[in-house]
């Protein structure tokens, strides 16, 4: 097992800080919002639950995302995507191909990506400096959820479904 010991307070891009991150296996969402009558959205794998009451949900994002101005004064939606949805994911990762087209849900305050494990539409609550990322805070205003499909997991910079087999 390597081991790295950082002294100075604050690590710049450091493959192997990278590297270690990506040993924790995160699930993969589309946050997606309108603006000006257009539907936009991107991937994230920074997104946790952070209370039933009130209902509050995190998603972590880079300060210089186009998204931040959006996300801190509109409704957006929060949408988990299954593991069918690789070709939306990379989509809104910034790695549009072929069979990408977004199948959009438009009911309710924000658009969602249609067949997602799981949506949370939310609004504005409260935002937290996170370094080069901006913590968003949403209080979840609406949500759903489908059965029968496996969730887009991402491991080691890859994308990942999970094995078959039953829950331990």
């Amino acid at each position: 097992m390597s081991q790295h010991v950082v002294d100075a307070p604050s690590v710049v891009e450091s493959p192997a800080l990278r590297s270690a991150f990506g040993r924790f296996a995160t699930g993969v969402v589309a946050v997606t919002y309108e603006s000006a009558g257009a539907r936009y959205g991107m991937t994230v794998n920074s997104f946790t639950s952070v209370s039933l009451d009130p209902a509050l949900a995190l998603v972590a994002i880079r300060k210089s995302s186009r998204a931040r101005e959006f996300l801190e004064t509109g409704h957006y939606a929060i949408n988990v995507l299954a593991e069918e949805q690789l070709a939306t994911g990379l989509h809104f990762a910034g790695r549009p191909g072929d069979g990408s087209d977004v199948e959009w849900v438009t009911e309710g305050r924000a658009p969602r990506v249609r067949g997602a494990l799981a949506y949370f539409e939310c609004a504005p609550w409260a935002t937290y400096d996170g370094g080069d990322h901006v913590l968003v805070v949403g209080r979840v205003t609406a949500f759903g959820e489908r059965d029968g499909a496996g969730p887009l997991v991402f491991f080691e910079g890859g994308w990942r479904q999970l094995a078959a087999g039953g829950h331990a």
